[in-house]
């Protein structure tokens, strides 16, 4: 099968968060998969995905216990029976979480219509991946250059010209939308202003231009993956505009949603810019006073999914849906989740050169050094063995940094030290400052991007603190694990799924799970895991031995859940 990828970001081209790393990392190992897939793997993974006997509404609205613990989510508050990990493993292993691929309903990823010899056998390499060429983007050596005329409904004429680069790297083909007039900006998708309000139109060309080369390719497509909103005007042009094309129009849509915050609202006007008015005249309801571009993927696309399973339920709730919850409800089992991976090789503490010092599973001296570097960057006491807790992202309210910023006095006062490293907030930034003033050997803040010192955070630290409010998945708590550092999360979305609290399952927990996304409940967290680092001996080494030996890759899991998928996908495409 032939799957192209259209997305805003993809590292290490575009990056401003998860998402970039997300792209990359599912477009190498979906490549990397086909090959396998032609071989018949993908199709057991089909047969051995998810027997669950309701659909993710109904978990909702049933409130059924049963159908959440079938649907795979890990917790203090769903704990399987399954040894997802456990300290007899040898070192050298990794026993892998066992990945929930929630299309509820089905009978099992591929239970719908056509049978699995009538589908494409595994996906045809290279994937393909279309994305703006944002201002700075570094195109390498060979890449080609073509012109590319692509209707424009703000154009005089119609029609644009732009440029399509194109180079393969990284086990994919990389096809870079370039227009400056769109995509030579300073910021991505505003400036310090807002959101730019011509988003509709960029983006809209940004998909118009994938879809004209695909014309131009003359090779059918047979999955068109989008990822967030700004990829959406893809399927509402595939439905408005380019349903007399075969090639397009046979195409199944798999939205991917990676936070259900940014919806992609556009007015009329600004709508106008995405699309023509004939086109508008199929895509607008009636008396609308714009599109909602999330919602249109939603309702249009063949498959639904968010990046783990815990989310998927989550939306589905007022608390969280964010006013799209009956829309998402609605699609019943073609909305679903698959738990993000993280590349292995690119986190991996044997061989990080950002480290002072490289370490792994069953050999953790080189973590001991780690931790007296850093504290000695930071300005703490090297020698001082009381507990250091990290904090690493987007200084925000969602984050939970102002959580921490609550219950630091607290941990303070009970002997913890605190780093935390990002950038966001104003608030929230001026607290912690003020803090690290009152506080100077026990808070340090790093208002700062430093991938290396992030790195070195996560090696050096004793503990790893994810408290957000809600996460789509989260991988800082997968890199800590990686890193020999158990975690303090909330239990929500991605961190709930992937986290068991070792104080509910002793013999499995890899971290402390707090329930509520209060000051209170991450302090009473914070504190078990301090009592348990004070403690030491053979219960925190194998504390830490059983986060490092969770196989989080995408090759163990997820990259053939999705192309199951992709396959599901096109059946339900087929079918109309």
């Amino acid at each position: 099968m032939r799957v192209v990828c259209i997305t805003a970001e993809c590292e290490p081209w575009a990056k401003t968060g998860g998402l970039g790393d997300v792209v990359d990392a599912l477009a190498r190992a979906v490549g990397a998969a086909g090959a396998v897939g032609a071989t018949g793997a993908v199709g057991a993974a089909a047969e051995a995905a998810p027997n669950a006997a309701g659909s993710a509404a109904d978990a909702v609205s049933d409130g059924s216990e049963e159908t959440a613990a079938v649907q795979g989510t890990a917790g203090a508050g769903s704990h399987s029976t399954d040894r997802r990990w456990t300290d007899t493993h040898p070192a050298g292993t990794r026993p892998r979480l066992p990945q929930s691929q929630v299309w509820m309903g089905t009978g099992g990823v591929m239970g719908v219509g056509m049978g699995m010899d009538e589908l494409p056998g595994h996906v045809e390499p290279p994937v393909d991946v279309f994305l703006p060429m944002y201002r700075g983007v570094v195109v390498p050596d060979g890449a080609t250059r073509k012109s590319l005329a692509v209707p424009d409904p703000l154009a005089e004429s119609g029609t644009t010209e732009l440029t399509l680069v194109e180079f393969e790297a990284r086990g994919y083909r990389v096809r870079l939308v370039d227009h400056p007039p769109a995509f030579d900006r300073k910021g991505f998708y505003g400036d310090a202003d807002g959101d730019y309000p011509d988003n509709g139109w960029r983006f809209g060309l940004l998909c118009r231009a994938a879809i004209e080369a695909l014309l131009i390719d003359e090779r059918p497509v047979d999955v068109l993956h989008l990822h967030d909103w700004q990829a959406l005007p893809a399927v509402v042009l595939r439905d408005c505009a380019y349903e007399a094309y075969p090639l397009i129009a046979r195409a199944a849509v798999m939205v991917t949603i990676h936070n259900l915050a940014y919806q992609g609202w556009l007015t009329c006007d600004q709508a106008a810019g995405m699309a023509f008015p004939d086109e508008l005249a199929h895509a607008l309801k009636p008396g609308a006073d714009g599109l909602l571009l999330l919602r249109e993927g939603i309702e249009r696309a063949e498959l639904v999914n968010t990046v783990s399973p815990g989310y998927a339920r989550e939306i589905l709730t007022p608390e969280f849906g964010l006013g799209l919850e009956r829309v998402l409800a609605r699609r019943g089992h073609r909305l679903g989740g698959i738990l993000n991976g993280l590349d292995m090789a690119v986190w991996d503490p044997a061989t990080d050169a950002a480290l002072p010092a490289t370490y792994s599973r069953g050999k953790l001296t080189g973590k001991a050094e780690c931790r007296r570097v850093l504290l000695a960057e930071l300005g703490f006491d090297s020698d001082d063995p009381s507990p250091v807790l990290g904090m690493i992202g987007r200084l925000d309210p969602q984050k939970g940094f102002d959580l921490l910023t609550g219950a630091a006095p607290a941990l303070v006062a009970a002997g913890a030290r605190l780093v935390a490293l990002g950038t966001g907030d104003p608030k929230i930034v001026r607290d912690l400052h003020e803090l690290a003033v009152k506080h100077p050997k026990s808070i340090a803040v790093v208002e700062a991007f430093d991938r290396g010192l992030a790195r070195r955070i996560y090696a050096g630290v004793d503990l790893y603190v994810m408290p957000s409010r809600f996460e789509p998945c989260g991988q800082g708590q997968m890199i800590a694990l990686r890193y020999g550092t158990p975690v303090i999360v909330h239990r929500t979305g991605g961190l709930a799924d992937t986290v068991i609290d070792v104080d509910d399952f002793p013999v499995d927990g890899t971290g402390f799970v707090h329930g509520a996304a209060t000051v209170a409940a991450l302090t009473d967290a914070c504190r078990r895991a301090m009592a348990c680092h004070g403690r030491g001996g053979p219960e925190w080494t194998a504390l830490q031995d059983r986060g490092m030996a969770v196989d989080w890759s995408w090759e163990a899991g997820p990259a053939e859940q999705y192309v199951a998928s992709y396959r599901r996908a096109i059946s339900l495409r087929r079918e109309l």
